[in-house]
């Protein structure tokens, strides 16, 4: 696969610095690290290695700089994320799937950026929950279904937004486990029955995070 023109370390390394002198105060110690660790991702500051043709009418030589080893590197998990989508492509069913996404509100948006271990757990729970509970309901799919969800954190214009991407099977197995359950090809459940239960659920497990002093 051919290097990409523009790479995000070069655009780090081109207006990083200035972006965090007029970002202080407002940058954590862990994204600052992040950038730092992109910027100095494959370059002579992290070192490297020498490789040289034996053979003295050649004596090609070329250098390879070692990796951040960064798990928000977009060169170090390339591999890692190409891998991760085949064991996930390897586990799909031949059935229809669809996508499934869940918001957190603008409201709390600030609250989960200061608590974002305690925010994002309590948001991927819920709305684990909600899809599993809602599928179960025999006045709607009414079997145990299977998920794959992803928490992303920021949204495409780069500004926090908390959300979950699932993939839904559009069916599952029986409540007694003895045989599948379709859904239609087209639909598998209204999305204001999920948004009302997901609503719920939320502020539910907010209100008991912070009577425990959650943090």
């Amino acid at each position: 696969m051919a290097r990409p023109v523009l790479e995000v370390a070069d655009i780090l390394r081109d207006h990083g610095p200035a972006w965090r002198d007029a970002n202080q105060g407002h940058v954590s110690l862990g994204q600052l690290k992040v950038m730092s660790a992109i910027e100095r991702c494959r370059t002579a500051a992290l070192g490297g290695h020498v490789a040289r043709c034996e053979n003295t009418a050649c004596g090609h030589t070329e250098i390879a700089y070692n990796s951040c080893r960064n798990r928000h590197c977009p060169k170090c998990q390339a591999a890692a994320s190409r891998q991760w989508l085949a064991d996930r492509e390897a586990e799909l069913l031949p059935v229809p799937y669809f996508h499934v996404v869940y918001t957190l509100p603008s409201e709390l948006r600030d609250i989960a950026y200061q608590n974002k271990r305690v925010i994002y757990n309590l948001l991927m729970k819920t709305a684990a929950e909600t899809t599993l509970a809602i599928a179960s309901d025999p006045k709607r799919l009414g079997a145990r279904i299977g998920i794959t969800a992803v928490l992303h954190t920021w949204g495409s214009a780069l500004t926090h937004h908390p959300h979950v991407h699932m993939i839904v099977p559009g069916g599952g197995l029986s409540l007694d486990n003895r045989r599948w359950i379709a859904a239609r090809s087209d639909f598998l459940v209204h999305v204001n029955v999920l948004a009302r239960l997901f609503r719920g659920k939320m502020l539910a497990m907010l209100m008991q995070a912070h009577a425990a002093g959650a943090r």
